[in-house]
């Protein structure tokens, strides 16, 4: 099997319909879901368990990223992060008075 990665110069990575960070989401995801199994297996967690724990838990990391991809776009997600980070609001409290008066630099000579 022969699968494309990049459909050409200067465009977004793309892989069975999902677009940049949620390639790297996907596979982060499936890295920490194995992580995970095999971390519960080894602690003596019985194996029918795992198997279905890896197998819901991925099945919803692959429900989750496709269902961000379609709703959020190839930059939404980014761009929802970053509105995260903006203040709502400016809070000014100085005295609107010295926005009136003329206020002298600093250094500079008047004649």
């Amino acid at each position: 099997m022969e699968y494309n990665v990049n459909k050409g110069i200067g465009k977004s990575v793309e892989f069975k319909g999902l677009k940049s960070q949620y390639l790297f989401i996907f596979a982060g995801g499936l890295l920490s879901v194995f992580v995970v199994f095999v971390i519960l297996y080894m602690a003596g967690v019985d194996q029918w368990f795992c198997i279905g724990f890896g197998v819901i838990a991925a099945s919803a990391l692959v429900w989750l990223t496709f269902n961000l991809n379609a709703k959020y776009g190839e930059y939404g997600l980014m761009k929802l992060l970053a509105k995260r980070q903006h203040p709502r609001f400016l809070i000014n409290r100085r005295n609107p008075r010295r926005f009136f008066h003329n206020q002298r630099r600093k250094g500079v000579a008047y004649a």
